[in-house]
């Protein structure tokens, strides 16, 4: 009997793990309208601290332990998905503070459309009272208009809500004020992406001190059609700390857990790496341009210089309309044509000999309107593309010799490797539909081609009304 009755006492307990757990991990549902102002907003991702005790340093004993509420300052919560959340968490700076700086370049360098698919929530994560409510008069003076249209969100966490912040593991034998600086961190990241779970399809992560690329969101929506069926847990659209890492919404619950659970074990990037290599994604997906560069001269710890920079970001970044892309050059190992047109990290890399004739082609989807033409070719100095002229046309024909662009009209020649065209509509005045590197001399060293970039003219009328 008294086995008996063991059986059940821990049977019953077994379910309550089982059925805290399954909860804690459900994001938010869009079932009802969302509340608007001034909304407790439950900590979802970890478990209700029922009993009042402070939590424990001990992650085995006591791995979810935050309390639960994180306070709406200003805006309204929108009452539909968005595309897009963009987080960003920020403290108060020794020195300069770039966050209103950081507000104007997410917001100006979008369109009307992009940001009715956009919501930008902020963390205010210090636990200085004056300079919360002093930055919160700040945000509201400057962006009433996307604070009222449920376009911004200014959130906060009390300090009583974070776990213990000292006497916190030295590991990386890092300093004690570090420790606790970066272990905080990690905790403001868990409220931040814990929050932003319900709000979108898709949740981009920023600091508070970056500048943005012109239409960053629809730079991201094609590189996520792009992706296709192919799984990803992490798109990263800089290579610099946490800038720019992209999740689905759906992984947020989880990465709040993941973020509290080893927030004292190492810094936030490592935490992100290592998230996204248990969630099956051993290696990263970097897109190029980057979309976001780091412009604070200095850092939110201990307010040293810093002068981290992204080779790699372009405030204008190409558009590089839907197509395919063909090439009669023999391909080596798995650096397709696609790879030169497509962004990505990787490239084009053809094998020899180079042939008087050899093409490589991209094929629009549908006529474009060209502005702007970048080719890079070769790598660190070699394998140079060193003879090519550049056509465009305005017919793509298969033949017998293979893929052809029709009535082309030459734009130039390739000078040590490199193709730059400007004001390509204004010459041509016509839209095309294919783009051709010819081969105008042959060459025994292989070629690798690794950026083509095409910018579209952009039609004014249009650009007014969004």
């Amino acid at each position: 009997m008294r086995c008996y009755f063991k059986w059940v006492v821990w049977t019953v307990v077994g379910l309550a793990i089982l059925t805290t757990i399954y909860i804690c991990c459900r994001g938010p549902q869009w079932t009802e309208p969302m509340e608007t102002q001034w909304t407790q907003y439950r900590y979802s991702a970890v478990s209700q601290n029922s009993s009042g005790e402070s939590c424990s340093q001990d992650g085995v004993k006591n791995p979810v332990c935050l309390s639960a509420s994180v306070r709406l300052l200003a805006g309204i919560l929108p009452n539909m998905q968005k595309y897009l959340t963009v987080g960003l968490s920020s403290v108060k700076r020794k020195k300069e503070s770039y966050l209103l700086t950081t507000l104007h370049s997410i917001f100006n360098q979008s369109s009307k459309m992009e940001l009715s698919q956009m919501v930008v929530v902020v963390l205010l994560a210090d636990f200085d009272a004056s300079w919360v409510q002093d930055t919160v008069t700040s945000i509201e003076k400057q962006f009433s208009t996307m604070l009222s249209q449920g376009q911004l969100l200014v959130i906060h966490a009390d300090q009583e809500l974070y776990p213990p912040l000292s006497g916190l593991k030295r590991n990386f034998n890092d300093a004690p004020d570090r420790v606790t600086f970066r272990s905080k961190q990690n905790v403001d990241y868990a409220f931040l992406v814990d929050f932003s779970a319900g709000l979108s399809q898709y949740y981009l992560m920023l600091e508070d001190d970056v500048s943005c690329s012109k239409g960053f969101l629809t730079s991201i929506h094609g590189h996520i059609q792009s992706k296709g069926s192919s799984p990803w847990v992490t798109l990263e659209f800089s290579k610099l700390g946490y800038i720019g890492k992209l999740y689905h919404s759906g992984d947020l619950p989880r990465l709040a857990q993941f973020l509290f659970l080893f927030y004292q074990e190492m810094p936030c990037d490592f935490l992100l790496s290592h998230f996204r290599t248990l969630l099956m994604q051993d290696k990263v997906i970097r897109f190029r341009p980057s979309l976001f560069q780091h412009m604070g001269l200095y850092s939110s710890f201990q307010g040293t210089h810093n002068r981290l920079k992204d080779e790699d970001f372009q405030q204008d970044p190409a558009d590089n309309p839907p197509a395919d892309v063909y090439t009669d050059i023999e391909v080596f190992d798995r650096h397709s044509p696609d790879n030169a047109y497509s962004q990505g990290m990787s490239c084009f890399w053809g094998k020899s000999p180079i042939n008087i004739g050899n093409y490589f082609l991209i094929a629009f989807h549908n006529p474009v309107a060209i502005s702007h033409i970048l080719i890079q070719t070769g790598l660190d100095g070699k394998d140079l593309l060193k003879s090519a002229d550049v056509e465009v046309g305005e017919m793509v024909l298969r033949t017998e010799r293979g893929i052809e662009c029709t009535g082309s009209h030459s734009l130039g020649s390739l000078q040590e490797g490199q193709f730059e065209r400007l004001n390509v509509q204004q010459m041509l005045k016509k839209e095309v539909l294919c783009l051709m590197i010819r081969v105008t001399a042959k060459q025994s060293n292989w070629v690798i081609i690794r950026n083509i970039q095409v910018w579209t003219a952009k039609d004014k009328n249009k650009d007014k009304t969004d």
